[in-house]
Parts: structure tokens; sequence; C-alpha cells
């Protein structure tokens, strides 16, 4: 993209469109850029093209896949007794969640390759510096009327759910085969609104139970 180079750019497209040829979000995008790749001279709008057409399903699919990991931290989290299970549900999660969103991007990692994915996004999480939830994280909380909102355990809950999030946004990037360049990249609040939903639903219906 950088020497706008059409020769390179439709080699990576066919590549991009081999490698996800198995996937069946991606037949329509792939049909509509085999129809229009002809008129298409220059190479960065071709690769911003494929980026739309091809992984667009996959990353819609891939914020699905994150929200519900959260969701699930978020509640088992909240009722869980103990600070342990909490870390061991969470890395559990964590681990599911990078092996689906590799696989939903046309990756099939053994023991080994998961390992490697692993690391690649905790390295990550490590460069973007997203792997303490910061001041800003919790002038969200704030903002979004969560601590008068929700009893302590829940929003620790939601907490443990946005850090599933964080993780999930971190896998995506590090297994999806396009960097994010005509797609914007997803961030906190993506999910944040959601989730927050979901604490306060689940608030609700513990309160009218109880009574």
């Amino acid at each position: 993209m950088a020497r706008d180079d059409p020769k390179a750019a439709r080699a990576v497209v066919d590549e991009l469109s081999a490698f996800v040829a198995a996937k069946p979000e991606t037949a329509a995008g792939r049909r509509s850029l085999a129809e229009l790749r002809g008129e298409i001279i220059d190479g960065g709008n071709l690769v911003r093209l494929a980026e739309t057409e091809i992984l667009g399903p996959l990353d819609a699919r891939a914020k699905v896949m994150i929200l519900e990991a959260a969701k699930r931290v978020s509640l088992v989290t909240a009722v869980s007794p103990r600070a342990v299970v909490d870390v061991a549900y969470v890395v559990f999660e964590a681990g599911r969640l990078i092996r689906r969103l590799s696989e939903l991007y046309g990756g099939r990692p053994g023991t080994l390759g998961f390992f490697r994915l692993a690391r690649s996004v905790l390295a990550h999480l490590a460069v973007t510096g997203s792997i303490a939830v910061g001041d800003s994280f919790v002038q969200q909380i704030i903002g979004h009327g969560l601590a008068a909102r929700l009893s302590a355990k829940l929003g620790e809950g939601v907490v443990n759910g946005m850090m599933t999030a964080r993780i999930g946004i971190a896998a995506m990037e590090t297994a999806r085969p396009l960097p994010f360049i005509a797609a914007r990249r997803p961030g906190l609040g993506d999910f944040l609104s959601a989730l927050t939903s979901f604490a306060t639903k689940k608030e609700s219906e513990t309160s009218t139970s109880g009574k």
C-alpha cells in the first residue's frame, strides 16, 4: 500500500481470497471483488476494497464472539465465591476466545501454534498498553453510571468482562489476515454499552427474584 503497487496488491488480494475461501461468510464479498477488481487501478484502493468486502462479515462475527465472551465472564465472575475462580475462568474464556477468533479468520492452530498465537496476543497487549485497566476506563464506568446502578460484585464482573474484551480485540488484530486500514479498529467503547446494559438487566433480575 505504501508503494501503491497494483501487481503486489492483486497478489495480496488473491492470497487473501484463497485463505478464506472455505468461509461461507466471505462468498458474497469475494464475488463482488472479482467483479470489480478489473476496474480498480490503484493498488491501495484494491486492498482497501478487499478488506471491506471480504473481511467485513468476519469482523462483524468476531465482535459478536468478543461480546458473548465478555458477557459470560461478567456473569460467572459476578457470582463466583472466590477470586481464584474469577482468574481461572477469565484465563479459560480468554484462551477459548483466542482460538475461536483464529479459526474464524482461517487459522487452524495446533497446540504449539495456539501458544505462539497467545504469546503474540499478550505481546500486542503489552505494546499497545492495554493490559491494565486504567483511569480512562474507570471514567467510562462512572460516565455510564455503573457505580450507582450495580452491586460491587456485578461491577467487578463488568470490569472482568471488559478485560476479556481487551484480550479479544488484541486477538482479533493478531489473527486477522490484514491490518485495520479501511475498516475502523474496534475499541472498548464498542462493547461497554452492551455489557453495562447486560449487567444492569442481570442486577434488575436479581433484585426482583430476591423480593
